[in-house]
């Protein structure tokens, strides 16, 4: 039976968290849901201890790659087929999961990348934010020859070789357009399909339009860092 698991990169998401599981629980009711708290400094803890579902309490704040890179590794050493990242902000609908499911369960892809700029609802984030994602797929196009429109979405599903390569390889900074790149280079097939995003559901997001431009800067920077280290091989070559 194919095992699933939904890992969730927290980080004071108290608010949305509760909510976040619920739609996963009705849309995939078969999966594992696996909360990583990254060291939250309210009570996203006691909120996912309440719920019941598997919680990977980190002792530090490790960031979003530190967090999702505990969750691959829970999915290796747990064996599961597939991994599907899902934000704790609500932002990823869980009735679209299924979406990102269908090319790794057909064998045409070993990662598939949620984009909400193929068509798909209205949501596209802040102009600022825009420019930006514009600017790194374009980069990373010139840099492995592939068009992914949305580098920066955490909202992805993995084979179980690329739970193998990513739970030890996972970038700690700007993890998501950084991965895209170290995923081609070491022979990933990638593909991306049209999911709908929304907005946070509560709270505030951590990158503001200041942050954007520093955080597209540093992802430019990291990028031209992976494209110049010598591709690891994978399992079995």
């Amino acid at each position: 039976m194919e095992k699933i698991l939904i890992i969730i990169p927290a980080f004071n998401e108290s608010e949305n968290i509760r909510q976040v599981v619920d739609e996963i629980r009705a849309s995939q009711p078969s999966a594992n849901i696996a909360v990583v708290n990254d060291c939250s400094t309210d009570n996203t803890e006691s909120v996912v201890r309440e719920i019941g579902e598997t919680l990977l309490p980190l002792p530090y704040n490790l960031g979003i790659g530190g967090a999702v890179q505990t969750g691959l590794m829970y999915a290796r050493d747990n064996r599961f087929d597939i991994a599907v990242q899902v934000d704790g902000d609500g932002q990823h609908p869980a009735g679209e999961i299924e979406k990102l499911l269908g090319p790794i369960r057909s064998g045409d892809a070993d990662v598939v990348i949620g984009s909400r700029f193929l068509g798909t609802g209205d949501f596209k984030s802040t102009f600022t934010r825009r420019i930006g994602i514009r600017i790194i797929e374009i980069m990373n196009r010139m840099l492995t020859g592939v068009a992914v429109t949305d580098n920066t979405s955490g909202f992805r599903a993995y084979n179980s070789g690329a739970i193998e390569f990513l739970s030890t390889t996972y970038p700690q900074d700007y993890p998501e357009p950084v991965a895209v790149v170290e995923l081609y280079r070491n022979g990933f097939r990638i593909n991306e399909v049209a999911v709908e995003m929304r907005e946070r559901q509560k709270g505030t997001s951590s990158i503001g339009a200041l942050g954007s431009i520093y955080y597209m800067i540093k992802v430019l920077v990291a990028n031209l860092i992976a494209v110049s280290r010598k591709p690891m091989a994978k399992e079995g070559d």
